[in-house]
């Protein structure tokens, strides 16, 4: 445990990110299991992962620190829930690529909601970069023929929103640890796996996946970023993660010879160049500053 935190917070960051990206090739990689067992197993096997992360960092203090995040804490887990839904649904549906790029919509999100919730300003570049990132998404989703993979990136928003709502929570109150909420996002997740299922049992090829999912992917790529964004900047935790949508779609082009469409690629990389826009205005608004 000392190992990780004594590691650089932008190192950490990135293996959070490159954790993450997993996450496609994952879900693709499942044999015959429905995307709710997907869900069950995945966020069974996290919650087990962030609980001893808990234990082995609060010791005879784990229950106090639930405790201690209270109602916040409980909002964000809830919150939290719904995305780690949508995202085993989007990818069960669309490809990795589009969940990638709506993924990384979160930075936008994030102004909007800061704007509304922060009273933050949005500047013209912010808002510049709204409409651009609006516009891949529709051109992504607009393109989306059949309705499964049309559900799937609609889903997929769910991921960007929640984090977004997530980061507001913990801006709004910096002193609450947000690890419980994860744990509470998993059990919540986990519940709502085991209700929409039919069965639970699937094959050990897919619960060994399911435990690379929860532990390694989600769990470990949570913790990572949780601890690293202690001492990195906000906007380079932002720019960091962007690999996450980069190497999403390679390991699946890679691994399960996923191939996004021309749509995807161009939708993907307006996004991509908002993304990047609205991090230069962060920055410029910094310099200023």
């Amino acid at each position: 445990m000392n190992l990780i935190t004594k590691l650089p917070g932008p190192l950490l960051i990135f293996l959070g990110a490159l954790s993450l990206s997993f996450g496609g090739l994952i879900v693709k990689s499942f044999e015959g299991s429905t995307l709710w067992q997907i869900l069950f197993w995945r966020s069974m096997f996290f919650s087990l992962t962030v609980l001893t992360f808990l234990i082995l960092t609060y010791k005879k203090n784990t229950i106090k620190a639930f405790f201690e995040s209270g109602v916040p804490g409980l909002i964000g887990g809830i919150v939290l829930s719904f995305g780690f839904c949508g995202y085993v649904f989007a990818m069960y549906n669309t490809t990795v690529a589009n969940t990638n790029f709506i993924i990384s919509l979160q930075i936008l999100f994030l102004a909007i909601f800061g704007y509304f919730f922060l009273k933050e300003k949005i500047t013209a570049l912010t808002l510049t970069s709204i409409i651009l990132a609006m516009s891949g998404v529709l051109l992504m989703v607009g393109n989306s023929l059949t309705p499964g993979e049309l559900s799937g990136n609609l889903a997929a928003f769910s991921m960007p929103i929640t984090f977004a709502v997530l980061i507001i929570i913990v801006r709004k109150f910096p002193k609450v640890d947000m690890v419980p909420a994860q744990f509470i996002a998993g059990i919540s997740s986990c519940i709502i796996g085991y209700v929409l299922s039919t069965k639970i049992m699937i094959s050990n090829h897919d619960i060994f996946l399911g435990f690379l999912a929860g532990f390694f992917q989600v769990g470990f790529g949570f913790i990572f970023i949780t601890i690293g964004a202690r001492t990195t900047p906000s906007a380079t935790v932002g720019i960091i993660m962007l690999s996450e949508s980069v190497l999403g779609p390679l390991w699946a082009f890679l691994f399960v010879s996923e191939r996004p469409s021309l749509y995807g690629l161009i939708g993907g990389a307006i996004i991509l160049f908002a993304v990047m826009l609205q991090f230069y205005s962060m920055f410029k608004l910094r310099t200023n500053n």
